[in-house]
């Protein structure tokens, strides 16, 4: 119920001052790709222990 509230009143605000969308989005994207960096360097330290092909498949993409 609190999690609707907070988006009800987000979509207020955003409908408000629509600038903020663009920077929300910004910002989802922005760590977004932050998280993916993260996980492909913990992955690579990660796979000199444990051999996995798929994980190799996709990560060299």
């Amino acid at each position: 119920m609190v999690l609707g509230i907070i988006l009800i009143l987000a979509g207020i605000v955003i409908a408000i001052y629509p600038p903020l969308l663009s920077l929300i989005v910004a910002l989802i994207l922005i760590f977004t790709g932050i998280i993916f960096i993260y996980l492909s360097f913990y992955y690579k330290k990660i796979s000199k222990k444990f051999e996995d092909p798929f994980i190799d498949f996709f990560f060299r993409i």
